[in-house]
């Protein structure tokens, strides 16, 4: 979407986009299910989990950082990831309030 027609739209709806298509991969889901089961930071271990290759592993970890649920600290060598909790309690509360809003009408099409 280009940048000038965000502003067509509600913050919260470009807010909730956003959101969207930073989880809008399987290996991010996988990625983030991995780190909520662990509930602990976790270091070099998402690689091995995904069996992906390491550079595509991090590209992943890259975009669900910059999309801020995920933190990083670097440990040595290597790079420590874990569920950021205030922005994950932010996703919760927009895509339930999302969700909670529809109302399927089960007589169309």
């Amino acid at each position: 979407m280009g940048a000038t027609k965000t502003e067509l739209f509600t913050e919260q709806q470009n807010e909730l986009a956003s959101m969207a298509k930073a989880l809008a991969h399987p290996a991010r889901i996988a990625i983030l299910q991995y780190l909520v089961k662990k509930n602990a930071c976790v270091c070099g271990d998402i690689v091995d989990e995904l069996g992906l290759a390491q550079a595509t592993t991090s590209q992943h970890l890259k975009e669900l950082k910059n999309a801020g649920i995920i933190q990083g600290t670097i440990d040595g060598p290597s790079v420590c990831y874990c569920i950021d909790p205030k922005v994950w309690l932010k996703y919760k509360e927009l895509f339930n309030s999302f969700f909670k809003n529809v109302t399927i009408d089960n007589n169309c099409c």
